[in-house]
């Protein structure tokens, strides 16, 4: 991963060879901002530069992509979620 400076000195950690996943910053209450990442979108350029079947991609990006914690800078991976409502179900707090 290689940084890109923001606020405080605190690098803001980019994926190597991921920019075309970059789906924008993430902001956290008292923390520096982090790059976002699509864990789909990861994995679909993992397949096509490497050749890799879509459990080939997953191990890799579960292993080395998701499971390297480089510190306050270290990006995030988002799973999309295709129906909310499926997914937690239909009812909505009060």
């Amino acid at each position: 991963m290689t940084d890109k400076p923001i606020l405080e000195d605190v690098p803001m950690l980019k994926a190597d060879g991921l920019d075309e996943a970059i789906i924008g910053v993430g902001s956290r209450c008292g923390q520096n901002d982090i790059l976002v990442y699509d864990y789909e979108k990861c994995c679909e350029i993992f397949m096509k530069r490497e050749g890799w079947s879509y459990e080939e991609a997953v191990e890799w990006m579960d292993f080395n992509v998701v499971g390297a914690w480089l510190g306050d800078g270290t990006p995030m991976f988002v799973y999309p979620i295709i129906d909310w409502h499926e997914t937690v179900g239909t009812e909505t707090p009060n």
